[in-house]
């Protein structure tokens, strides 16, 4: 292993609105109007319009083309995830700009959608290959243990806005969809390994076929991330490695075959600073299978079954352990029974028993059964002059609180070929979890004493209605933009509520969020690409009347900036690349976290057409910031560097 170190005069930039990150790129274009012309075609592997073209599958649960889909729906491309020097999955998140990804240490990442970002954020549905990667312990993800060996990654679809009707409760502000490669389109041998100042990765793959419709791949990947550093310059202590192994198999193709799939993973973390009188590291382990089958049936219509089995281990000492086992099935029928209507409709059952090892907090019972049961059909129906209007409709029920409705009713309208006008209004739900309902926080005796928490049995669903309104237009073959509008209005969102010497979870918080997302792409010249997107959010919390809480208030619901935007350059050169992105992060507040501006950059060339290497610099400029947690605990993101070594054979 070798070590890069970064040095250099910080340049302050967190002052600086998102106007202002466009100056740098004005230089990149001198660069690329004056640089020789590639060797080798053009910028991207998809020009503008190809990707308008692009069939998504996340909000119809069918394919359709991005440019037809009526909602706010950003798609990361595998070249998207190659160029911006990504080591793992939610590192590739920032690219899209209708996420908010916040980096807490070296191990933990707070994501979300539209609001309510917190390390246990709760409304965000998250899916790999169909697979939900859900934790019913709070109803939200563990970002720690999900993987992939992002060069196999077809596409990462991400809608900002409800998918319940489809996807079911917890998909509140967003889903966010991983898609992997087919096996055949991963055939021979992939071997990728980078080393730096702050972390460590290695990842190799290999495909064959079997047969005359069959193919394969395996993998294996690992990596270390050294600590972090708090802001007086003591360690964080919270080190991370973990090595994963997975392999997938396809026989014929995506709409009539057959796939089977699995993964496992083990790794620790460190999590005490030095002053802990009892330090140690979070073990986490697990493994999944998942096989599906889509068939092409008589007059048109399709069939698809998927079912998977899902194990997850963690063991925190001292403070609790986790053992998941998560058994899923589904059905999906998709028909055209008249020729202006496509319905979709479909089911599923799931079940998950939960065991927990009670420590310093505890889950009673500790031991459960869990389960989901859901029933939704759509119809899309092709009305006049270029309008489409889709009802659908979800019965999904839960362990807590039996049977919720998810309707929702979406209307487009294409003007013209190259736009979209589009509206929607939904209903979802963020269904109680084991920490709403089962948790327990004994009382501590400081200092400063703390009184005990407990889950509230009667706790019921947070609810959300939706209004939402949005544009998208291709102008020209060089440009592409969308725009969306939204409003939220939500109800019996969770607080604290004191309660015979303790406190309690309760549903006393309501409120309203409101917003406007955008982003687009300019092609300036054929070697050279501007990709920009801006996120505006405003949140009006209130504890009702009746509400006692004064331990959490609202701010327990999250901390979100009012403003993030971002500017990428993706430049050609001969036999090279030259990448920059630029995001800017309004400040949290409460607890307040600066504001905060990083630049990252990568050079790559092409030693030979089957080598790669690249260097990758982080945060450039700044030689760490916050972007989550309270002072002065928090831990300061550094600046760093790598060299990246791409191999394939």
């Amino acid at each position: 292993m070798f070590r890069v170190r970064v040095t250099g005069t910080a340049l302050t930039l967190a002052g600086v609105r998102c106007r202002r990150l466009l100056a740098p790129f004005v230089l990149l274009g001198a660069a690329a109007a004056l640089g020789a012309e590639p060797s080798r075609g053009d910028l991207a592997d998809l020009s503008l319009e190809e990707l308008s073209n692009l069939e998504i599958t996340s909000v119809s649960k069918h394919a359709e083309r991005l440019a037809d889909a009526p909602a706010s729906v950003f798609v990361i491309t595998a070249e998207d995830i190659r160029r911006s020097g990504a080591t793992s999955l939610p590192e590739a998140l920032r690219i899209a700009p209708n996420l908010e990804v916040a980096r807490v240490n070296a191990n933990s990442y707070s994501i979300s959608a539209r609001g309510f970002n917190n390390t246990a954020g709760n409304k965000l549905l998250v899916l790999i290959d169909g697979r939900a990667v859900y934790t019913p312990l709070f109803s939200g993800v563990f970002w720690d243990v999900q993987d992939v060996v992002l060069e196999d990654i077809e596409r990462i679809e991400v809608i900002s806005g409800p998918g319940a009707t489809l996807w079911g409760a917890n998909a509140v502000n967003g889903v966010i969809n991983v898609i992997t490669r087919a096996a055949r389109d991963t055939q021979g041998g992939l071997a990728a390994a980078g080393s730096g100042n702050l972390e460590s990765t290695g990842a190799f793959r290999y495909g064959g076929q079997t047969g005359d419709d069959g193919h394969y791949r395996v993998y294996g990947k690992g990596f270390r991330r050294d600590n972090t550093q708090l802001a007086n310059g003591n360690d964080a202590r919270d080190s991370w490695e973990r090595g994963q192994v997975g392999f997938r198999s396809d026989w014929g193709t995506s709409v009539d075959g057959f796939t089977l799939q699995g993964d496992a993973y083990q790794g620790a973390e460190d999590r005490t600073t030095r002053t802990d009188p009892n330090p140690g590291k979070t073990h986490v382990s697990g493994g999944n299978l998942l096989g599906r089958w889509n068939g092409d049936l008589a007059g048109g219509d399709h069939l698809r079954v998927q079912a998977y089995f899902d194990n997850t281990e963690r063991d925190i000492p001292g403070a609790f352990a986790e053992r998941l086992n998560t058994y899923d099935v589904e059905l999906l029928y998709s028909l055209k029974p008249i020729e202006n209507n496509a319905i979709t409709w479909g089911g599923g059952h799931r079940v998950a028993y939960d065991y927990v090892t009670n420590g310093t907090v505890s889950f009673l019972p500790p031991n459960l059964k869990l389960h989901w049961t859901n029933l939704f059909a759509q119809d899309e129906i092709a009305l006049k002059d270029n309008w489409r209007l889709t009802l659908g409709s979800k019965f999904e029920n839960n362990y807590y609180t039996g049977t919720e409705f998810l309707p929702s009713a979406r209307l487009a309208w294409k003007p013209e070929p190259q736009q979209l006008v589009w509206g929607a209004v939904s209903r979802a739900v963020r269904a109680p979890s084991r920490i709403d309902r089962d948790f327990f926080l004994p009382a501590q005796a400081g200092p400063p004493p703390t009184p005990s928490l407990n889950g509230g049995p009667d706790f019921v669903s947070e609810v959300v209605k939706v209004f939402e309104v949005g544009y998208r237009a291709q102008p020209s073959p060089r440009a592409s933009y969308s725009v969306s509008l939204f409003h939220n209005i939500y109800d019996k969102l969770r607080s604290v509520e004191p309660s015979g010497g303790g406190n309690v979870i309760a549903n006393k918080i309501y409120g309203t969020g409101d917003g406007v997302e955008a982003w687009g792409s300019y092609q300036a010249t054929r070697t050279w690409r501007l990709s920009a997107g801006a996120l505006a959010l405003r949140q009006r919390l209130h504890l009702r009347p009746d509400s006692a809480d004064t331990v959490f208030g609202v701010a327990a619901e999250g901390n979100d900036p009012k403003l993030q935007c971002t500017l990428r350059s993706s430049l050609d050169l001969s036999d090279a690349e030259f990448d920059v992105s630029i995001r800017h992060v309004s400040a949290l507040p409460n607890p307040g976290v600066p504001a905060y501006t990083a630049v990252d950059a990568r050079y790559a060339w092409r030693l030979r057409r089957d080598l790669e290497v690249s260097v990758v610099g982080q945060n450039l400029f700044d030689p760490g910031h916050p972007e989550f947690g309270a002072d002065p605990a928090r831990s300061e993101i550094a600046r760093g560097a790598y060299v990246k070594l791409r191999w394939t054979f």
